[in-house]
């Protein structure tokens, strides 16, 4: 557990497959991927306490806020187990992202189990192509559950925002329902496409704010979710996203100072 500090950040490498758990874009899927020094494969810890003294891990999609979860259908073919993926935080489904390290033998390998007694594992070591991750039952012979936990240290401030691409404005358009930080007042945007930059000086448009850099927009990824800065463009689709905004300077939210890992650090 001393590995997952909470609100920290942290990436899972394969220890067979060389390869980091990753967000999806599309901000459901969840697969193995080479890229290191991606937001897509940071993970920020949040340290739940169960009953009887039980700690557990819940882990958050730097990218996109929504949670590392493990659901009762079954993974997709070519893959073993039970299919996992990003899902938001609620309370009626907390034990679907609850997760227990299990550090293995001598090594630096963790075993994260799953609330049901399943273990999170990489697939495609035969058939490379099939890169996404599931849970299935312990092997004791297999190194596919086995994960090495990289700490990822944060950065001084914000990182610079992507700029709008070329083709935005072709995208599907989708709500953005935003309050303050203090949750009085909330409001919805009907917004196009998925550049962060824009979103970014909408949303200032809309509140009244001189200075669009000063504003930080995070996304509340279900009603227990922990509000995530969002640095990286929206995910695909036209899902609704729920965004709270705190100027910069400010406390964060739930009184948690804003963290942003440095992903391009050794």
């Amino acid at each position: 557990m001393e590995q997952f500090q909470d609100g920290h950040h942290v990436r899972l490498r394969s220890r067979e497959r060389g390869t980091y758990l990753h967000a999806d874009e599309d901000g459901r899927g969840v697969s193995l991927r080479r890229p290191r020094a991606s937001m897509n494969a940071a993970w920020a810890v949040h340290l739940f306490d169960g009953a009887n003294n039980a700690q557990y891990v819940l882990l958050h999609s730097a990218a996109y806020g929504r949670y590392l979860a493990a659901m009762d259908a079954p993974a997709p073919p070519g893959h073993r187990g039970r299919r996992v993926e990003q899902r938001n935080y609620e309370e009626r489904e907390e034990e679907a992202v609850r997760w227990e390290p299990v550090r293995f033998g001598t090594g630096d390998y963790t075993l994260l189990r799953h609330v049901t007694g399943r273990f999170l594992r990489a697939n495609g070591k035969y058939l490379p192509w099939n890169n996404g991750a599931s849970v299935d039952d312990f092997d004791s012979v297999s190194r596919m559950t086995h994960w090495v936990v990289e700490r990822i240290p944060a950065t001084e401030g914000m990182p610079e925002l992507p700029l709008a691409g070329s083709l935005d404005a072709l995208l599907p358009r989708r709500w953005i329902v935003y309050a303050s930080v203090d949750h009085t007042v909330w409001a919805a945007l009907d917004f196009k496409g998925r550049s962060v930059f824009r979103l970014r000086g909408e949303l200032a448009s809309q509140m009244g704010i001189n200075d669009a850099s000063n504003l930080v927009m995070c996304v509340q990824a279900g009603t227990s979710g922990r509000p995530t800065p969002l640095v990286v463009n929206l995910p695909r689709g036209s899902r609704t996203l729920h965004i709270v905004v705190v100027m910069a300077g400010e406390p964060g939210p739930d009184n948690l100072a804003l963290r942003y890992p440095d992903v391009s650090a050794e």
